[in-house]
C-alpha cells in the first residue's frame, strides 16, 4: 500500500527577503551557544583571570601608587580591566569559530545555507560582542563589590563597549579566516592584541609617561578603546573623547568593509 504524500512535499521553496533574518538568527545563535554550552572555560576563565590582575596590582603598587586624577588607584584600574577582558574575548570568540570550522572541515554548515557575506558578518560580529560584553558584565559585577562602579556617563560606556567589541571581532573574524592553524591566531593574540592592550593606559596613566611614550600612545586605538570606557566610570579622561570617538567609528567603518570583503570573496574558506 503507498505511503500518502504529505501536503509539504508540494509546499513552495521558502523564500527570502533582502535579509535572511531567519538564516542570520540562527548563525548567532549557534555562536553565542557555542560559547555558552563551555561558560567556564569561556566566560568565568576570563573573570578569574581579570580578578587575579586587580588583586596583584591593586595589593602590589594601590597604595604606592595613590590617586590619579582625585580618583582612587584601585576605582581607575577596574574599569581597564574590565574593557581589556571584553575586548580579548570578542577577539577569541570570532577567530575560534572560524578557525575551528575550518580545522575541523564543517565550515560548509555556514558557508552552504543562503547566507550573504552580509548576513554572516553580522552574525559573527554579533556573537563575538555578545561573549565580550558577558564577560564584562559578569567581572563587574564581582568587582562592584571592591570598587566604586557608579556609572558616571552610561552613553560613554555602552558606546565604547560596543565600538571595541566590534572592531575586536571582526579582526578575529579576519584573522580566523587568515590562519590555517592555531598557531597563526596566537601570532596576532601574542604579537598585536596583548601588547597594544598592555600598553593602552589600561594599568596607568599615561600622563605619566615621557616623550615620545606619551605621543605614541595617542596612536593606540586601544587607547582610546579603554579611556573613553574609563571616562564612563570616573568622569576622568587622559585623552579627548571626541577624537577618541572619531577614530573608533573610522576604524570600525574600514574593518566592516574588510570584514565583508574577506566573506564575500571566500579567500581561505572556499578554496
Amino acid at each position: 500500500m503507498n505511503e500518502p504524500i504529505s501536503d509539504r512535499a508540494f509546499s513552495p521553496p521558502r523564500r527570502f527577503g533582502a535579509l535572511n533574518t531567519l538564516g542570520l538568527w540562527t548563525l548567532y545563535r549557534k555562536e553565542v551557544q557555542r560559547f555558552w554550552k563551555v561558560m567556564f572555560q569561556t566566560v568565568f576563565a576570563p573573570v578569574v583571570t581579570t580578578l587575579l590582575f586587580f588583586a596583584v596590582i591593586n595589593l602590589a603598587f594601590g597604595d604606592r601608587r595613590g590617586d590619579i586624577g582625585g580618583i582612587p588607584f584601585s576605582d581607575f584600574l577596574a574599569p581597564g580591566l574590565i574593557l581589556m577582558g571584553l575586548l580579548q574575548n570578542a577577539f577569541a570568540n570570532s577567530s575560534s569559530s572560524i578557525l575551528v570550522s575550518k580545522v575541523q572541515g564543517n565550515s560548509v554548515d555556514f558557508l552552504m545555507p543562503p547566507l550573504s557575506a552580509l548576513e554572516l558578518m553580522i552574525a559573527f560580529i554579533a556573537g563575538a560582542v555578545t561573549r565580550g560584553v558577558v564577560v564584562a558584565i559578569a567581572t563587574a559585577a564581582v568587582m562592584a563589590f571592591f570598587v566604586d562602579l557608579t556609572p558616571d556617563h552610561i552613553w560613554a560606556i555602552v558606546f565604547y563597549a560596543l565600538m571595541g567589541a566590534m572592531l575586536l571581532g571582526m579582526i578575529g573574524l579576519i584573522g580566523g579566516v587568515w590562519a590555517e592553524k592555531f598557531d597563526h591566531v596566537a601570532v596576532i593574540t601574542n604579537f598585536i592584541i596583548t601588547p597594544l592592550t598592555f600598553l593602552s593606559g589600561t594599568f596607568y596613566s599615561i600622563s605619566v609617561l615621557p616623550e615620545p611614550f606619551f605621543t605614541l600612545s595617542h596612536f593606540n586605538p586601544f587607547f582610546y578603546m579603554i579611556d573613553g570606557f574609563r571616562y564612563g566610570f570616573t568622569g576622568h579622561a587622559d585623552g579627548s573623547i571626541l577624537i577618541g570617538a572619531i577614530v573608533l567609528i573610522a576604524l570600525n567603518l574600514v574593518m566592516l568593509a574588510a570584514s565583508y570583503a574577506v566573506l564575500r570573496s571566500g579567500w581561505r574558506l572556499k578554496s
